[in-house]
């Protein structure tokens, strides 16, 4: 696990359970075993996803906030662009905001990493953010491509 300390990886994951579960949800009919119409269930994703695409903003604002060497302009203004990327996503088709959402945790990913590499923030919260950020991806993805067909 790269020293991810514990309560942070299992939290992290534990923030995966709701995409994950919405995304099958939407492969499965999920009004056939839980009476959610599926718009319903594909806005709670689109909207968990803001909601979370915001948090990870706020998490480099706090990085930004605890460097010793002195805070950037720059690197405060980088940690809003989330949350501005998941305001935008309500303005658009559920089909849209899942690709805009998706490509926000793309872009905040290379982000940090960057951000990691140039010795802003823990290591193993370079290696934590890539393992959620790709199950959130994928999770993101199959949505995207269930209400695009149909199945959702």
């Amino acid at each position: 696990m790269n020293d991810i300390p514990r309560p942070a990886f299992w939290l992290g994951w534990a923030g995966v359970i709701p995409f994950a579960a919405l995304s099958v949800s939407t492969l499965t009919g999920g009004d056939a075993w839980s009476g959610v119409d599926q718009s319903r269930v594909l806005q709670a994703l689109v909207t968990y996803g803001m909601i979370i695409l915001s948090f990870m903003g706020g998490v480099q604002w706090g990085l930004e906030m605890s460097r010793p060497e002195g805070n950037s302009a720059a690197g405060f203004a980088a940690s809003v662009v989330p949350a501005l990327i998941a305001f935008g996503a309500s303005f658009v088709s559920v089909f849209a905001a899942l690709i805009i959402l998706t490509a926000g945790f793309l872009i905040l990913l290379t982000y940090d990493r960057a951000r990691i590499h140039a010795g802003i923030g823990p290591i193993w919260y370079g290696a934590l953010r890539v393992q959620l950020s790709t199950a959130v991806i994928l999770c993101l993805g199959i949505a995207s491509v269930a209400s695009l067909s149909g199945v959702a």
